[in-house]
């Protein structure tokens, strides 16, 4: 559906919507019970170290990728796809790294509880299956979408580290979405190069 420009300007501003509320209860201090996960700020450095940590995984992926001749066997999208992932920075933090967390039960349920929802991120995302309205429902179970599920859960493990780090005192989750927004970008950045983006409407 990300191919379609309205839904992607669409799904925009809805990410943009759910940040400003996000913003809002963070710049109250996000004491109230009412107030999303995570809703406070972050220092500078850890936001600029999450967002390196993030381009590193992306380093990493697109060299093996390389490597092992998976590079060429990549999607082609659309040029405002980049809009649907710039949303996702905000709405997939606020779900994965801010609801669905295990807190007050100690570290191993914590832990457990990450390594599962990271599981759950990766499997979310289209690699190991595929839908379409005229087929519905297809696996897709072949060495480059394993790879890129890997990739995710990894990076899903890193933008949870992002958030219960012991520098990230106020939890936030600020310092998830900015990582996970450069990540976003940058695989955008890296199909521009290698000529996946189609830049037509």
């Amino acid at each position: 559906m990300q191919d379609n420009p309205l839904y992607s300007i669409l799904i925009f501003f809805v990410g943009a919507f759910f940040f400003k509320m996000w913003l809002d209860d963070a710049r109250r201090g996000g004491n109230s019970p009412r107030s999303f996960p995570g809703a406070g700020f972050a220092s500078y450095p850890i936001l600029i170290f999450g967002s390196l940590g993030a381009l590193l995984i992306l380093a990493i992926e697109t060299v093996l990728e390389c490597r092992l001749g998976f590079s060429g066997e990549q999607s082609e999208v659309k040029f405002w796809a980049v809009f649907v992932w710039i949303s996702a920075a905000v709405t997939e933090e606020i779900i994965f790294r801010g609801y669905i967390v295990i807190q007050g039960k100690g570290r191993a349920v914590l832990y457990a509880g990450i390594f599962a929802a990271s599981v759950l991120f990766a499997l979310c995302h289209p690699f190991l299956w595929d839908y379409t309205a005229e087929s519905g429902f297809q696996a897709n179970l072949t060495g480059k979408a394993f790879f890129s599920t890997a990739f995710i859960f990894a990076n899903s493990l890193w933008l949870y580290f992002l958030r219960f780090n012991c520098y990230n005192k106020t939890r936030s989750l600020l310092p998830c979405m900015v990582a996970h927004a450069a990540y976003n970008i940058g695989v955008f950045a890296v199909k521009t190069f290698q000529g996946f983006v189609v830049w037509e409407f």
